[in-house]
């Protein structure tokens, strides 16, 4: 059995879903022109994915095998349904701004994929916390990516943040920098790639020094004389 640990190590790091498996590539890249925008489909992400899972293990043993593909893709839909309609009724600036990118969750190969790989052959409290950690894992890189973008094309952070948090939500608008002219490069898909790219290579650099480090301290366990008795 994975350990909750091991979960969210891979779900937030190790494997993480757009870094490291680079899946959802669409939402990813589209939506992230605003830090908002990204927290915002990243959360329902996590939420459906949360769900999905939770719903396909504690049913996974009344799934046909030969049609089990279609069914997740049913209880998929029926989930992001909910999901939307709470977006709807509770952030309606949000719901309008992410347009179709919610209802195509249900496509998104993330959430087939956890339900595959992990929920369909795991218990339901494991399978629930694997959705949450891959949902947290992509919500993380989306907001990365997003307030990147945002800092870079306008100059400001939480941008709009009252549509997804309320009224209230108005005072975390920061002005990083004014700018009379906007750096559209950042905001379009051109500056996404571009975004995304730097994200992979930091990604890559800290991976590979955090295994040098461990290798450098293998050694030194190895060569260390052992005390006599």
């Amino acid at each position: 059995m994975t350990s909750i640990k091991q979960i969210f190590v891979d779900g937030l790091w190790k494997n993480n879903s757009a870094l490291v498996q680079l899946l959802g590539m669409c939402p990813l890249l589209a939506v992230t022109s605003t830090a908002t925008n990204a927290l915002g489909l990243g959360l329902a992400t996590t939420l459906v994915l949360t769900l999905t899972n939770l719903s396909i293990s504690a049913f996974r043993r009344w799934m046909p095998p030969a049609v089990r593909i279609p069914i997740y893709v049913m209880i998929i839909a029926a989930v992001v349904s909910v999901v939307q309609m709470l977006i709807n009724a509770y952030a309606f600036g949000l719901y309008q701004s992410l347009g179709i990118f919610i209802p195509l969750i249900v496509t998104n190969c993330i959430v087939v994929g956890r339900a595959e790989a992990f929920a369909a052959k795991n218990g339901v409290f494991h399978s629930a916390l694997d959705g949450l950690a891959i949902g947290l894992g992509a919500t993380s890189a989306m907001f990365v990516l997003g307030s990147m973008r945002e800092i870079l094309g306008n100059g400001t952070l939480f941008n709009g943040a009252d549509s997804l948090l309320g009224d209230w939500a108005k005072v975390l608008r920061v002005e990083v920098f004014h700018t009379d002219t906007p750096f559209l490069l950042a905001m379009l898909p051109p500056g996404a790639f571009i975004g995304l790219g730097l994200m992979l290579a930091v990604k890559y650099l800290i991976d590979e020094k955090m295994k040098a480090k461990r290798a450098t301290q293998g050694s030194v366990i190895e060569g260390t004389p052992e005390k006599a008795s």
